[in-house]
């Protein structure tokens, strides 16, 4: 864990999205990052187009490779970390994919022999040209890779659990030979706490690489059903938090915040600032805490087509590089040096079974009993149904109290928590 909870930024480039990596301009990405660093912060996570990278599975373009070392250490001059992100896969609605693994060339990205050395090579590849960076914090397998596996993708690659954990522990050990002792991991949306066929699965999530990682967005369903300011709304990164925990083995690894943010219209732009200050909180109220990386730093651009409306509005930055509300709340909790919050005391037991998922989504009755606990002021973690009765495991997690969805709901009623 590092000494404070650590601060930083989804980078998004101000001039060409991710497609900058076309037309690379090191003035244009210092300008941003000058942007970036002015609000305080101390980390950005880059997003390096795979495609661009690997057009061929046998060609890493070393100008590429270059062009985001160029970019780590435009970072560091600027006091940023860097966190790089691998198999660009999925960004904002868009899927990027190498030609040799669509089409003509379909192979499943998860099993097939051939991608996955092509994979490796590329991770190994990306971690070795930054490894001797002291600003370099460590890969990202993939942005919320896990949308490839399963529904509601329109062509998912299917796999299994076992070929996944297979997967991870194949792609994690090419980042670590690539940049020995660095901090590598794995990212999903959602949809691994979630959705009951899932490929991915908590346990995955919470015990491989050297953190978990969690993606919060309140689109899944939480502000449609509760309302933008409840209870469930504004806590909804602290639960991913406090969720992740039931599955960890080590009583205090680290959950990194890598992707929140507030999106319109379901948080208006006038309440934007709120809900981060809200969030940010409730976040900070989580022990073990590894850091808040926003989503994102810049808006994207009016002059580039098709994307979801929600995602040309969620920059801390506009994309002439202003800052929002938004970007001062962030700086404000950055500036603060919050101490590190005292254990969650009270568990809730959450089902081991990841058939049952389903109970830990919005609508879920672990979910409304998480919140029917916050909303009563219990600072509520979870522990596994499993696990309810290990006195050493709950002592070594400073648990003193486990409940039930059934005793803290004993007439539950979906969708009525405020």
């Amino acid at each position: 864990m590092p000494p404070a909870v650590r601060f930083g930024v989804n980078y998004t480039p101000s001039e060409g999205w991710f497609h900058h990596w076309l037309d690379f301009d090191l003035d244009s990405v210092r300008a941003d990052l000058d942007s970036i660093a002015a609000l305080g912060l101390d980390h950005v996570r880059v997003f390096p187009l795979w495609p661009y990278f690997q057009p061929n599975r046998a060609l890493i373009r070393p100008r590429a490779v270059e062009q985001l070392v160029a970019l780590a250490d435009a970072a560091a001059e600027r006091g940023l970390d860097v966190n790089v992100d691998g198999l660009q896969g999925h960004l904002s609605s868009f899927d990027f994919l190498p030609a040799w693994t669509q089409t003509w060339h379909r192979r499943n990205l998860f099993t097939d022999p051939d991608v996955l050395d092509g994979q490796a090579a590329y991770l190994r590849t990306l971690a070795a040209a930054l490894a001797d960076r002291p600003n370099f914090i460590g890969m990202t397998l993939g942005n919320e890779i896990n949308q490839f596996s399963a529904g509601p993708h329109p062509d998912p690659d299917r796999a299994t659990p076992e070929q996944v954990d297979a997967w991870l522990e194949r792609m994690l050990a090419a980042c670590e030979e690539g940049a020995p002792g660095r901090l590598h991991l794995h990212a999903e949306y959602d949809a691994t706490w979630y959705q009951p066929d899932q490929p991915f699965t908590p346990a995955q999530a919470a015990r491989r690489g050297t953190v978990t990682a969690v993606h919060s967005w309140v689109f899944n369903g939480t502000a449609q059903r509760y309302g933008r300011t409840s209870v469930p709304t504004e806590h909804h990164a602290a639960y991913l938090v406090e969720l992740s925990k039931a599955w960890a083995e080590e009583p205090h690894r680290p959950v990194w915040l890598q992707e929140v943010g507030a999106p319109a219209p379901l948080i208006p732009a006038e309440h934007a600032a709120a809900f981060t200050e809200a969030t940010i909180a409730h976040a900070l109220d989580c022990p073990d805490l590894w850091g808040i990386t926003w989503w994102c730093s810049h808006d994207v651009s009016r002059d580039l087509a098709d994307f979801p409306e929600l995602e040309y509005s969620l920059g801390l930055l506009t994309n002439d590089r202003r800052p929002k509300d938004t970007a001062e709340a962030l700086a404000a909790a950055a500036r603060s040096g919050v101490p590190r919050p005292a254990p969650r005391t009270t568990a809730l037991t959450v089902p081991a079974d990841p058939a049952l998922r389903a109970a830990l989504a919005p609508g879920g009755y672990v979910y409304e009993a998480f919140f029917r606990l916050t909303a009563d002021g219990a600072r509520p973690t979870t522990v596994l149904d499993v696990r309810a009765d290990d006195e050493h495991h709950l002592r070594a997690r400073g648990i003193t109290e486990v409940v039930t969805a059934e005793q803290v709901l004993p007439a539950p009623r979906p969708g009525t928590l405020a």
